[in-house]
């Protein structure tokens, strides 16, 4: 499965910052906002509301107790004090509509419709009242309201006008003073009020920004060099060490990985000293003992042509020690071909071969034309080294006819880059946990074969003849049945240094 694309450390940080900042400002201007817009219109509507008592204390006393209009205009009038609209109402009755000149900052011309609410230009009809309000009003108490009139804000505040009897009681006259006054000034300074939060929420956003770029590249920067002295240390630079500045945990991850890479130094330096000494101690003990293998197979020879002549257990012993000295020295002459390869001495004597006639002359030199069948296109050429391709085929051929079963067949095929060589049996096969194993040293695959003679290291030299020639040698299941080994290798072999021979 994919794995989901996610955000580099460098952007989660920013990201965490900014939301942060954002967070943080939005909650205190919020709260400052909402606070100073409480206040503000609280301040405007008590200034309001006291303006509109002491004008009313300046009404008594009432001319009469049941006013006509143009009392109630009187009233209206004496209530009136350019800030705002006055209307006076009486049961079903209310003041003339009074509509001076437009507010300060207004044009004379200018329409009613696109005036801004204040002063007189706003018409208080009884209509505009909310019901609610004038059920207050009416119960004898000042009440007020703010409202929307044509998209502005608009405070509203009622007051009945009472009736003092000579025994010091009041009664309700019935008459009721509204007066409406814009507040489209405290609007304004709420709007600017708004705005500086903004921009200082844009501020604190881009100072956060600014400081989350601070702090990643502080954080980055020991996090990158770790990144790229882990990447050296993985491909094999074990010296690579990281500078360590501060105390802080990045410094502590530095002390860490610095130690951890001595650690790994010295056990890998332990383990090659180590390593060599046994290659080494191989290829000695193989070469030391070549010398009494030479004298044990001349000896052995002579053991063999002798044995049929010799009693029978001397004789059986005789054909026992004859085989075995060939194993052993089979053996050591696996192993010094390996220790070759260790020590990366092995090189290619490289020639123009005909593959077909290689593969022929690898099947006469053993006896096994007749055994295995081939398919060798004819014309097939390339610059091998024959020696080490004929170990190749002796081995993968030698296997097949020994564990498998026939026919054994080998198909060559070729392109104009690379030649292929299959070689199938028609066994049981390999089992699945054994494959990838074939290829080790001194792997036998005893629970899928018959227990193998030889030294466990054939199929492992032939893999690294067709590694020195830049090729490979690879295995697997037939669909039919048997194993199917396929060695492929360029037509046009260089040395192991990558120049051509």
């Amino acid at each position: 499965m994919t794995p989901r694309p996610s955000l580099g450390l460098r952007a989660r940080l920013l990201f965490a910052f900014a939301l942060l900042c954002v967070v943080t400002a939005a909650v205190v201007s919020g709260g400052m906002y909402v606070q100073a817009r409480v206040d503000i219109l609280q301040r405007a509507q008590d200034a309001a509301v006291q303006q509109m008592r002491t004008r009313l204390e300046a009404l008594f006393p009432l001319r009469s107790a049941t006013p006509g209009p143009a009392e109630l205009g009187e009233i209206a009038a004496g209530m009136a004090d350019g800030n705002g609209a006055v209307v006076a109402v009486y049961h079903d009755m209310r003041s003339p509509v009074r509509v001076p000149g437009p507010p300060p900052g207004e044009q004379p011309g200018q329409p009613p419709e696109q005036r801004r609410p204040g002063g007189n230009a706003l018409d208080l009809d009884p209509a505009v009242i909310p019901k609610g309000l004038r059920r207050e009003v009416a119960g004898g108490v000042i009440a007020w309201q703010r409202v929307l009139w044509q998209g502005w804000p608009i405070l509203i505040i009622g007051a009945p006008l009472v009736i003092a009897e000579r025994d010091g009681t009041t009664r309700l006259s019935g008459i009721e003073v509204y007066t409406a006054r814009s507040l489209a000034p405290e609007q304004h300074s709420i709007a600017q009020l708004a705005a500086s939060a903004w921009l200082t929420g844009g501020a604190a956003l881009a100072f956060a920004v600014a400081l989350a770029l601070l702090a990643t590249r502080g954080v980055l920067r020991p996090v990158r060099e770790l990144g790229r002295a882990a990447r050296l240390l993985g491909e094999g630079e074990l010296r690579t060490r990281i500078a360590v500045r501060g105390s802080d945990e990045l410094a502590d991850v530095a002390h860490t990985f610095n130690n951890t890479a001595a650690q790994l130094e010295r056990h890998v330096t332990q383990l090659r000293e180590m390593e060599a000494d046994s290659r080494r101690f191989v290829a000695d003990v193989s070469h030391e003992l070549r010398t009494p293998l030479a004298a044990l197979a001349a000896v052995a020879d002579v053991l063999d042509e002798e044995a049929a002549r010799l009693p029978e257990p001397a004789g059986r012993a005789a054909r026992l020690v004859s085989q075995e000295t060939l194993n052993l020295t089979g053996l050591v002459n696996d192993l010094i071909e390996i220790s070759r390869f260790d020590s990366g001495v092995a090189a290619l004597a490289l020639n123009e071969v005909d593959v077909a006639e290689l593969v022929r002359a690898t099947l006469r030199a053993r006896g096994w034309t007749e055994q295995v069948h081939t398919e060798l296109p004819p014309e097939v050429t390339a610059r091998l080294d024959p020696r080490r391709v004929d170990v190749i085929l002796a081995n993968l051929v030698g296997n097949a006819l020994r564990h498998g079963e026939p026919p054994v067949s080998v198909r060559l095929g070729a392109d104009p880059d690379w030649i292929a060589v299959e070689v199938r049996d028609h066994g049981p096969g390999l089992d699945e946990a054994v494959l990838p194993h074939v290829f080790d040293r001194f792997y036998k695959a005893s629970a899928a074969r018959a227990r193998s003679e030889g030294s466990g290291l054939g199929l492992a030299i032939a893999r690294e003849n067709a590694r020195l020639h830049r090729g490979d040698l690879t295995v697997a299941n037939a669909p039919g049945g048997g194993a199917v080994f396929t060695l492929r290798l360029p037509r046009r072999a260089s040395d192991p240094d990558g120049g051509p021979e």
